[in-house]
């Protein structure tokens, strides 16, 4: 057995375009941070979730209402199944788990393990087969029944496949912080003892990370302690309030607090605004950032190559991104942007044009991202259109089965679709996933983003944007506080919401958003060619060479594991 020191939890884990194992942001972040775990030789083991059926394959009538069915893939097409098995009681059952294998390999060869729980095993009731199916499926019951699989699960499978002598366990939010349970209980049972001390709960803080990534309260997982106590067989959370925080209900957020040594925001600001959702906790920050060599499209792969060779190797030589010149830079954008164009004109069959300023926006379709901000009033946008002499408008992103406001916001972009269709081109991409994300973020020519402040923990496409030389034109929250120097890098919309309680007016978003556009953005686009790709330069080198995952994982070295 490989030694290995840290392991890393997480619900969900991007780590194939043909391993449907993830939902969106947090997963993607997980895999291109185990990517670089591989490249920079950390031994690091990592847990996650087979999710058998996905998160859902979406599909889009016509008139832009979105469906949810199961994703099909061959899970013996890439996984190894281990022989090791585990159970977890589970309201009084004991559930059979097993592990499936996937390594992630580095630069240099060095390979990341990474083990995806499973119980669909004929030991199982029929329910039970069923808990790792679908990524956060069912109602509170079923989610909370896979969390105590990913945690308690998940930290018994690797002490059954070796890996009992580590030193640090790191909870990719909150949904594994189950695996600190397990790990008092380990502790009591090693003394011999029945209830839990002081040092057993310093011993287990001691080994535990926590990464928080939403300032959203629904973002963070709480039941009632009913339910907990029914599906996880304890009665001693009375007991110890001071470890579960559940004076209403049962947090895996608090829990992960309570039992954790370091904890962190992954933005500046996100640390900040952690700071006082959690008042009497020290939480730090970690910016979060993005795999450089597998979110660099292939025709600014080529250019590196030529121009920075061991870019992959020293993400931070990317700097130097300023000396490439500027025909080349354009003409590797353009082979790119007529990837993405030819992806469209097969899928959704529209016709785009690659002379005309294109706009991307791809995020999770829920309000507080607001998607729908752009069409805020479509005369104004029709006019800024008319000017430039057409826009073309490029969304893509699944709505939560349940959220159905989200799906409302998917059909209000069909709805803007036919109502903008004589002077701006807009298209919908189905079923937002990997590769359909490297073509956007590659081949746009502006990344846009209107999140409402202050409820963007970080955001990352922005970030894949810019290794591509794509500037952003977004809201300043998030990552892009850090990222964004006007008329460098890209651009701000409105103004920065310093208090986490106050929320920016959104008419003044919106004047903002039309104003960048029409008097900064199209004019220099068009008219100012040199000056644009300039700033696709300083995308490069200023925000690509640092807002990468070597930099991120690299601190989290630091900091956190070896700290």
């Amino acid at each position: 057995m490989e030694v290995r020191s840290i392991a890393y939890f997480s619900m969900e884990i991007a780590l194939h375009d043909e391993i449907p194992t993830y939902a969106g942001g947090l997963g993607v972040l997980a895999g291109d941070m185990i990517r670089s775990a591989a490249d920079l030789k950390v031994p690091l083991v990592a847990v996650s979730m087979l999710s058998r059926k996905g998160y859902f394959y979406q599909k889009l009538t016509p008139d832009g209402y979105q469906t949810e069915g199961p994703v099909v893939w061959n899970i013996n097409d890439h996984l190894e199944e281990m022989p090791q098995r585990t159970t977890v009681n589970i309201e009084g059952r004991q559930v059979h788990v097993r592990a499936w294998r996937y390594e992630v390999k580095g630069i240099s060869g060095y390979r990341i393990p990474v083990y995806l729980l499973d119980t669909d095993l004929p030991e199982n009731s029929d329910r039970d087969q069923t808990l790792t199916n679908w990524l956060y499926g069912g109602d509170s019951s079923y989610r909370l029944c896979q969390e105590a699989i990913l945690g308690i699960g998940g930290l018994r499978m690797l002490n059954e496949l070796g890996y009992d002598h580590l030193n640090r366990y790191h909870m990719n939010e909150g949904h594994a912080s189950l695996l600190t349970l397990e790990m008092l209980d380990e502790q009591r049972a090693t003394a011999g003892r029945k209830q839990l001390t002081s040092d057993d709960i310093d011993m287990v803080r001691k080994k535990c990370v926590f990464t928080t990534h939403t300032p959203v309260p629904a973002g963070h997982d709480q039941f009632s302690v009913d339910l907990a106590t029914r599906i996880l067989g304890r009665h001693d959370f009375a007991e110890h309030k001071n470890i579960f925080c559940c004076e209403d209900s049962f947090n895996l957020t608090y829990l992960a607090l309570n039992l954790s040594h370091y904890v962190n925001g992954v933005a500046k600001r996100h640390g900040l605004i952690s700071k006082h959702m959690f008042g009497h906790y020290i939480i730090d920050s970690i910016t979060n950032g993005v795999h450089a060599a597998t979110w660099t499209g292939p025709a600014f792969a080529k250019l590196f190559d030529l121009h920075i060779p061991g870019w992959r190797e020293d993400n931070f030589s990317l700097r130097y991104a300023l000396n490439i010149p500027s025909a080349e830079v354009w003409s590797a954008h353009q082979q790119q942007k007529q990837l993405l164009l030819d992806l469209i004109r097969q899928q959704a069959g529209v016709d785009l044009k690659p002379d005309i300023l294109t706009i991307g926006f791809a995020r999770r379709m829920t309000a507080y991202k607001r998607p729908h901000l752009i069409f805020h009033n479509l005369e104004t946008l029709r006019k800024i259109a008319a000017q430039a002499g057409g826009l073309q408008l490029i969304f893509a992103g699944k709505a939560h089965p349940n959220d159905g406001g989200g799906k409302e916001l998917i059909h209000s972009i069909f709805q803007a679709e036919e109502e903008l269709k004589d002077l701006i081109r807009i298209v919908f991409l189905e079923n937002y996933d990997l590769q359909k994300a490297r073509l956007m973020v590659g081949g746009v020519d502006l990344w846009l983003n209107t999140p409402e402040p202050p409820l963007e923990a970080s955001g990352t496409s922005g970030m894949k944007a810019a290794l591509n030389g794509v500037p952003s034109l977004s809201i300043l929250d998030g990552w892009w506080l850090e990222g964004c120097i006007e008329g460098l890098t890209g651009w701000s919309i409105g103004e920065d919401a310093i208090d986490p309680e106050h929320r920016l007016d959104g008419e003044k978003d919106v004047h903002s958003l039309y104003e960048k556009l029409e008097k900064t953005i199209i004019p220099v686009f068009y008219q100012q060619r040199e000056q644009y790709l300039n700033i696709m330069r300083h995308a490069i080198a200023l925000n690509g060479s640092f807002f990468n995952t070597q930099r991120m994982l690299s601190q989290y070295v630091l900091k956190a594991y070896f700290g």
